[in-house]
Formats: C-alpha cells, structure tokens, sequence
C-alpha cells in the first residue's frame, strides 16, 4: 500500500467518521444506516484499484446491502431493524471485498468464510497498517492433513449415523405426539430438550472501522482468479496484510475430511429409513385424519398445534446434512439417490410443520415469532428445490451461494410486508370478526402483546379503538397517547431519523382524542 493511498483511505475515513456521528448522535435508527451505508460503499469506489473490476456476479452485493439497510427507513419493527442491520452489515463487508476486486460469489463456503475472517480482520485492526502503510509478507498456509479410511464401510457409516439419528429422533419425539408414544414403546426414551469530545470519540470509532474497510476496497486483500465452471479449485484468499502482487496460493484438490462413498450413503439412508417411518405417521394421523385421540390421548386440533418449530428445526439439520456429506464424500448414484430421497421426504416434513403452523395461528392468533418462523418454512422450502436442482445437476457448491441470496431476497420481502403490520391487522380481524377464530380457540386481542409491536402496528391499533370498551379501551389510549408524546421527542423528528411505520403512527396518533 503506497502513502499517497493510505492517505486517501484515512481522509475518506476521517469524512466518513463525521459524517456518520452527525447522523446518529440525537437520532433513532432511520434514514441515517442506509446513508451511512450509501457513504461507505462511494467511499470504496472511489478508492477501487485501477485494474480492478467488480465481478458480475457480486454486482447483487451492493444492491443488496442499500436495500436491506433502506428496510431500516421502511419499518420500526424492533426485531427486523435488527435483522436489518446484522444483514446490512455483513452484505457491506461483501460488497466493499468485491469493490475491491476479491471475486465472492463465485467463492466456495469455506472459502467465502475465510474472506470474511480477512474482511473482519481488516475492519477490526486495518487501521494500524493503514497509518503506517505497511507490508506483511503472507504466511505459508499449513498442508493439509488427511483422514484415514478404515475397513467395514457400512459398519462406520452405522456408527457415524447413530447420533445424528438420536438428534432428529428427539427432535420428532418433541414434535409429534404418536411418534413420541411409538418410540417410547420400542425404545422406552425420555428426552428433555461536553458534546463535541463525545463526538468526536465517536467519529473516531466509525472512522477506524471505516479505514479498515476501506483498505480492504483499495485492494489490501489480493483478489483470486475466478475459478472454473467445474469443479478444478478454487483459489485460497490472501492473510491479512498482503500484498497485491504476491503469487496466487491455490487450495489443494483434496478435500480437508474425507468420508468414504459407502459410508455416506449409509449414513443418508439410515436417515432416509427415520423420516420415511416419520413421514408415514404424517400422512396418517395429520394428514390423513386417523385417530389421534386414541393413538395419543389428545384431540386432532391439540395434537396438530405443536411441534411446528421441532420440525423447522428438522428441515434446517436435514438440509446441513446434505450439504456436509456431499462436502467429504466422493459423489455416487447411491449418494444422489438417498440425498433426493431425504430431500422429498423433507418436504413432507416441512409441508408438515407449515400445517400445524396455521392450525396454531387459527387457534391463538399470530405473533412475530410465528411470522418469523412461517417465513423460515418459505425459506426452507426454496433451500429444498434447489437443493434437488443442484444435487441432480452435481452443483451442490452452489447450495450456500442460493440460500445466501434467497435469504437476502426475503428479508427485503419481509420489509415490504411489514410483519408487526401485518400481526396487528390479523389480530384486529379476529376482534371485529369472531367467526374467524375456531371453536377451541383464543379470541380478544391481547392488548399487552399489540403494545409491544411497534409503531408499525400503531394504525391498526387506532383503527381498532372503536371496537373496545372499558378498561381494555382506556389502557390502549392511555398507551397511544404515551407513545404519541414519545414521538414528538426531537430525536425522533429530525430527518435523520425518518422512518415510514414511525411517520405512519404520527399520522394515526395526531386523530386521537385530546381526552
């Protein structure tokens, strides 16, 4: 890194610094992340290496990361701001890599793991070798080391097998009553799951994360050739402090585990052989309406009202699983064939879990978890279909890479929708309308929890007025009135801090009664 360009990274950093404390200090969370976001990624551009372009693959990084962090200005759902902004920052890092010539997308997960070790490196003590703008020869990565494969194939994939059988067999027992009270009959298990220093200090703070990054967009990290279409390997990323005209360290074309073929397909089919006896137990009692009262002593709504996270859990295993195996074993028909099978038989087991998901939902309403977790089911069912492209076409490399975007696509999906929203105009409906809510269920709205939404729920629940009385009406205009007061604060006024639910709610709360 020349001087000349360690100067440009500290007075981009410098002006970033600034600009951002000016945007925070006295404001909520707003307008101003997306901003702030905005500067950085101009600020990497500006210092892009001449030479060095961005691949067209990444060009999703920055888009991604300015409409993720807008969903900060979009929505004042607590849980999604954070969201938002773990997001955000993790697609800035990528984007600022990829500004900077380091190839992501086309990266393996290892590999795209050790970018962001490098990444995170740099914004965390970047700074340093900024200041002094200087040099650290890479270090000889180590060899790598090899498994030994021992006789009886079949045997060890057994052993292998066993406790991830224990795992998903526990996590059934906990979701499904008839296949709990089966396994307890063959098994007998029980299993229990002054301002301006102020100011400045904090300038210094963004700015020194700032530097970092920006190194990293000057092109501090040494950018890898593209690998091949097929599977020849994909270049290992660069330690920290590089330079940029070090010669290209390669990873080696053996895999770091080793799992023989005979092994994994063992392992898979055994896996394959508890979901399909899980499965038949679905398509029987829940699907299929037999007897659930004399199988397990609960009725049919009881026993379809659980078990939806235990399965969602189920399907995010199944899916590490697949990965995990095509990732140290050599791929064969047998391996193909038993990782589709899993995959349709997760399906079902996902089909499942948004079944009993919705019957809950009926019964008790919606809350954010419930929203979150109907969204990881939508999540999880495009991990399936494309996990069945990719396993029949052999590019199951690029599992990570999709569920990665997917996740990204839905996330600003989410924003859009607006869960706190939505929660609140779902349960209002079941208050006006009652016939909406089964027999067994739990009508009213709970005015504790609507409370606890947001200000994007503030609309709905000022529309929602009218229809109570008493006690449960004054405690809810006892509530907005405070929050009416609250968003009058100037740190809630300033445009910094605009925020559409918190406008929305201005909008609502200014037709409140004055008494």
């Amino acid at each position: 890194m020349s001087r000349s360009i360690a100067l440009r990274i500290l007075a981009l950093a410098a002006a970033v610094g600034l600009f951002s404390q000016a945007l925070l200090l006295g404001h909520v969370f707003g307008l101003n992340l997306p901003l702030m976001a905005g500067a950085v990624l101009a600020a990497a551009v500006a210092l892009r290496p001449v030479g060095r372009r961005i691949d067209p693959l990444d060009l999703w990084l920055p888009v991604g990361a300015i409409a993720v962090t807008a969903g900060i200005a979009l929505r004042a759902d607590p849980f999604l701001v954070l969201l938002d902004i773990g997001s955000g920052c993790l697609l800035l890092g990528a984007a600022v890599a990829a500004i900077g010539g380091s190839a992501v997308t086309r990266r393996s997960a290892v590999a795209i793991v050790e970018l962001a070790l490098i990444v995170l490196g740099w914004t965390v003590a970047g700074i340093l070798r900024v200041t002094i703008a200087a040099r650290r020869p890479a270090e000889p990565h180590e060899s790598q080391r090899r498994i030994p494969v021992p006789a009886a194939p079949v045997l060890r994939g057994l052993l292998i097998a066993i406790p991830i059988l224990i795992v998903f067999a526990a996590l059934f027992s906990s979701a499904d009553a008839v296949f709990a009270r089966l396994t307890d009959q063959l098994f007998g298990w029980q299993i229990d799951l002054g301002e301006l220093p102020f100011r400045l200090a904090v300038a210094f703070l963004i700015a020194w994360l700032a530097a970092g990054l920006l190194a990293v967009a000057a092109g501090s990290v040494r950018p890898e050739a593209p690998p091949a279409a097929e599977p020849p390997p994909a270049p290992m990323p660069q330690s920290l402090g590089a330079a940029a005209a070090d010669p290209p360290v390669t990873w080696p074309a053996q895999r770091p585990v080793r799992l023989g073929s005979i092994e994994a397909a063992t392992i898979l089919v055994a896996v394959d052989v508890l979901f399909g006896f899980f499965v038949l137990l679905q398509l029987a009692y829940l699907f299929g309406g037999l007897d659930t009262l004399a199988a397990t002593g609960l009725p049919y709504a009881q026993y379809a009202r659980s078990g939806f996270f235990e399965l969602v859990w189920v399907a995010v295993l199944a899916g590490g699983l697949l990965v995990t195996v095509h990732g140290v074993a050599a791929r064969t028909r047998w391996i193909v064939g038993s990782g589709l099978t899993l995959a349709a038989l997760t399906a079902v087991v996902l089909a499942s879990a948004f079944l009993r998901l919705r019957i809950y939902q009926d019964a008790y309403g919606w809350t954010e978890l419930r929203f979150y977790v109907l969204a990881t089911i939508v999540w999880l069912a495009v991990g399936i279909g494309l996990t069945v492209v990719l396993l029949a076409r052999d590019r199951m490399r690029w599992l990570l890479h999709g569920l990665a975007i997917s996740a990204v696509a839905i996330l600003v999906a989410i924003n859009l929708v607006g869960p706190a929203r939505v929660i609140a105009e779902q349960n209002v409906a079941r208050l006006l309308d009652p016939s909406l809510v089964p027999p067994d269920g739990r009508t009213g709205l709970d005015l504790r929890y609507a409370r606890l939404l947001g200000d994007d729920a503030v609309p709905v629940l000022v529309n929602a007025l009218p229809a109570l009385a008493g006690e449960d009406r004054a405690g809810l205009l006892a509530a907005l009135a405070a929050r009416k007061a609250d968003l009058a604060d100037a740190s809630t006024t300033g445009w910094p801090s605009w925020n559409l639910g918190r406008a929305r709610a201005r909008e609502a709360l200014a037709t409140l009664p004055d008494h």
